[in-house]
């Protein structure tokens, strides 16, 4: 009896084991194939070699661009510290201008992630935030004050915190106030990948400010890339293991109400928002096993997707451009502006695009 009690037990550890590992592949997506759609009058930037893990534009076309990221788990074919570029998408050269740091930072160790800009209404400073990992599995925020003028960003702040463990991405939302998603359970790999493994949803979203930090919005395998709404009324998050974007209404005293989920039948990664129209533009993985592997011979594929309507009751999904590996490894970013589209990448490359 002893043994058939021990037979019955390894028969359904192994059954729930095979059912876990079959929800594992559908969550990475590791079937899936790239499909391919082109854009007209693509071509890869000039000095981006090592990724464009995420971008953002100014109102007067002047993208800010982190490269060179070095992530847990992720391909990295360069040992230098990470760098800031910017991109004038009104110069037709269309070449990318590497930004000199100054100021009391270690520059030897940075490793920037998810940047966001906020632009002070009282003197029209533009205050620069980056994700930076200095020691790859450390997370802290670094504040820079960008004087175009000079192609220079003026560190001014480090910030770190418990509750900022694994950061991803950022959206500014003052001086030095910002939400943030981290993309783990838990600092430790081994124990976010126990979570992820077991379906726990533990990620989350933090607010940060001066007066007090927060966690705000919860339920995440892991959290991604965050923007807000032009209108500064909603919070938008990628759940990225669960293929959607969430979309939270931001309250006065800065929490979260979840308002809705909407599926992208994608690994979405870091979100633009368009300023004028709204629009939701994501850069995706395809296949999450290929973009961690980064197999030469069956590379990761790009995907950019792009949400009309989010607000509507049937927001419009609609696929913009995907690329079998073929041209664009692993793309992480889609940022739209009059007319061009510039789509960036973890690790590899960034290819600008004609939308009409």
């Amino acid at each position: 009896m002893k043994w058939v009690l021990v037979t019955i037990c390894i028969a359904a550890l192994a059954a729930l084991l095979g059912q876990r590992l079959l929800q594992l592949s559908e969550i990475v997506l590791a079937n899936r194939e790239a499909p391919v759609k082109r854009l007209p009058n693509c071509h890869l930037l000039k000095n981006i070699e090592y990724g464009a893990e995420d971008i953002t534009i100014l109102r007067d076309g002047l993208a800010i661009i982190s490269t060179g990221l070095k992530y847990p788990g992720m391909p990295s074919f360069s040992d230098d510290p990470g760098k800031i570029y910017t991109l004038d998408l009104l110069d037709p050269r269309l070449i990318p201008v590497e930004l000199t740091i100054k100021g009391d930072l270690d520059r030897d160790s940075f490793n920037p992630h998810g940047i966001s800009v906020y632009i002070d209404e009282t003197d029209k400073t533009i205050h620069l935030f980056v994700v930076n990992h200095p020691q790859h599995y450390t997370s802290q925020v670094e504040i820079f004050l960008f004087v175009e003028e000079d192609n220079t960003i003026v560190h001014l702040k480090t910030i770190k915190h418990d509750l900022l463990h694994s950061v991803n991405d950022i959206v500014a939302v003052g001086v030095e106030s910002f939400y943030a998603t981290n993309d783990h359970s838990y600092p430790s790999e081994a124990l976010h990948m126990l979570a992820v493994f077991l379906g726990l949803p533990w990620a989350d979203v933090v607010y940060y400010s001066p007066g007090g930090v927060k966690a705000v919005g919860d339920g995440f395998l892991s959290a991604n890339g965050i923007n807000m709404s032009p209108d500064k009324r909603y919070l938008y998050v990628s759940a990225i293991l669960d293929h959607e974007i969430a979309v939270f209404e931001i309250k006065k005293n800065k929490d979260l109400v979840h308002v809705k989920s909407v599926a992208v039948g994608s690994l979405c990664d870091n979100i633009e928002v368009d300023h004028v129209t709204g629009d939701i533009w994501l850069g995706c993985h395809p296949n999450g096993v290929k973009v961690a592997a980064c197999d030469p011979e069956d590379p990761p594929g790009s995907e950019v997707i792009r949400i009309r309507d989010i607000h509507y009751e049937k927001p419009v999904v609609t696929q913009v451009y995907a690329d079998d590996g073929s041209v664009l490894l692993g793309s992480s970013v889609a940022a739209p502006y009059e007319g061009k589209l510039l789509i960036g990448t973890v690790y590899h490359k960034a290819l600008v695009c004609d939308l009409k």
